[in-house]
């Protein structure tokens, strides 16, 4: 069993920052590909940011220049720094592992960019 906890999300104003964060726990013997990806009730889930295990990190476009993703393999843990917030980034922020093959999902933090 795999679990994957994120926290950071929030309220801020437009122009803004947050950090989020994603911890792993559980048992496994490999963590593959990891990232973020957002959903608000009128859209499909979207890519923020993936870092594969070739050790690319790939941002979707909305995010490009903004949104900064880290990893860390020691703490099995992920990072997402985001700044120049946009009323467009509200949405509850998901975090996705790879773990053994299996594809594992938080239950997600929300962030609210609003004046």
């Amino acid at each position: 069993q795999v679990q994957l906890v994120e926290s950071g999300g929030g309220l801020v104003q437009p122009g803004g920052s947050l950090r989020l964060s994603c911890a792993a726990s559980g048992s496994w013997f490999s963590i593959y590909d990891m990232g973020w990806y957002r959903q608000t009730p009128w859209s499909q889930r979207e890519l923020v940011a993936t870092h594969t295990t070739d050790g690319t990190t790939n941002y979707g476009d909305p995010v490009k220049g903004r949104f900064t993703s880290s990893r860390d393999n020691v703490k099995n843990a992920l990072y997402l720094q985001m700044i120049s917030l946009k009323p467009e980034d509200t949405a509850i922020y998901y975090c996705h592992a790879n773990v053994d093959g299996l594809d594992w999902w938080g239950k997600g933090t929300r962030v609210t960019v609003s004046s």
